[in-house]
């Protein structure tokens, strides 16, 4: 308890300090929106880094759709300016839909991590989705020229892998599964018997439970740590039930836990210069949107609704060197000149008013 209450001390002072140098939160202009990738097929799942000097972006690629296909396979593009991109790599893992793919900067490497169902040839149909079945898989590099082909993390059978992070030497990765590796129901997620795990890695292939930072209705959860060794999350819930604020202390055992004031859907959670940003899906009376939010304290304040709808959200976020930022997300609110209704890849710079 004494911890908690330290640990809750400690986040309230770190953005009271923020506001009491600045007085108000900042206000962010939108620039430069552009649809920087669209093929034809369903382009979705954003992360966003900057290594090695250079912008990375990945998403997923898929000629049949959103759903669980075999067909699927993740991208990664790199620039020097964030203007002008090239396809660096593209990998597939055989009988298996993969997805959500998200980036780690990990002992001079960069990793790119995806979940990855069991699909066997083609679609399979939503009553057979298994999470029990699910693999993590990653690729990785040292240099950005040469890849490794896919290979199995190590661990992960049977977790929905997402997001990841490092502190102290290690590498952490949010792994949603089953409470028991239970029989009793398909489906994607958080249902009441899904847990939200974290797991750990020296190497970034091999990798062990930690610990629980949701133990029902498990789901995506992003995470980033301070210096001081503390956790802090933003989790995704079941339907439209609005996202928690978790907060954990060393070893990560227990986890304090509150409702924000909205549903956030492929939940982004990174720093800004000295305060914390957080973004994804919110449903609103004109339909979804991709927003963007500081988060103070224990509270969310909306700063920028991205141009987006139906089918969007899981954006990437970079601070560029002059204190702008830079954001990338996925929406399917444009079509093409055939008036099909196109799912793309986007970019935005933010600047401060």
């Amino acid at each position: 308890m004494k911890r908690t209450i330290l640990f809750l001390t400690f986040w309230m002072g770190l953005a009271s300090t923020a506001l009491s140098q600045n007085q108000t939160l900042p206000e962010i202009e939108v620039q430069n929106v552009r649809r920087m990738f669209h093929n034809g097929e369903h382009n979705a799942f954003t992360d966003l880094i900057r290594w090695k000097g250079k912008f990375w972006l990945t998403f997923r690629s898929c000629p049949d759709g959103h759903m669980v296909f075999s067909t699927s396979r993740i991208i990664v593009l790199n620039s020097e300016d964030a203007r002008t991109w090239q396809k660096v790599y593209t990998f597939s893992v055989p009988l298996r839909d993969t997805r959500d793919p998200h980036f780690l900067a990990f002992k001079d490497q960069l990793f790119v991590y995806t979940g990855t169902w069991y699909s066997g040839e083609g679609e399979l149909p939503r009553n057979r989705y298994d999470i029990n079945k699910h693999l993590g898989y990653g690729v990785k590099t040292a240099d950005g020229t040469t890849w490794s082909e896919p290979f199995q993390l190590e661990g992960t059978y049977g977790h929905y892998i997402w997001r990841a992070a490092t502190h102290d030497g290690k590498a952490y990765l949010c792994a949603r599964r089953k409470r028991g590796y239970s029989e009793s129901e398909s489906g994607a997620g958080a249902t009441p018997i899904m847990e939200t795990a974290m797991l750990e890695s020296e190497d970034g292939i091999n990798w062990r439970y930690c610990s629980l930072l949701q133990t029902t209705k498990g789901n995506e959860t992003a995470f980033l740590f301070h210096k001081n060794d503390e956790l802090l999350a933003i989790s995704r819930t079941q339907g439209r039930e609005p996202a928690l604020l978790l907060q954990s202390s060393p070893p990560y055992q227990k986890v304090t836990r509150k409702a924000l004031s909205e549903y956030i859907g492929g939940p982004l959670l990174a720093r800004w210069g000295n305060k914390l940003i957080v973004g994804g899906r919110r449903f609103t009376n004109a339909g979804t949107r991709t927003i963007l939010y500081w988060l103070h304290e224990d509270t969310l304040h909306e700063f920028a609704e991205l141009p987006s709808g139906g089918d969007t959200s899981y954006p990437g976020f970079v601070e560029l060197q002059d204190g702008s930022g830079l954001v990338s997300w996925y929406s399917s609110h444009e079509k093409d000149a055939a008036g099909k209704t196109i799912t793309a890849i986007y970019l935005a710079n933010l600047k401060r008013k």
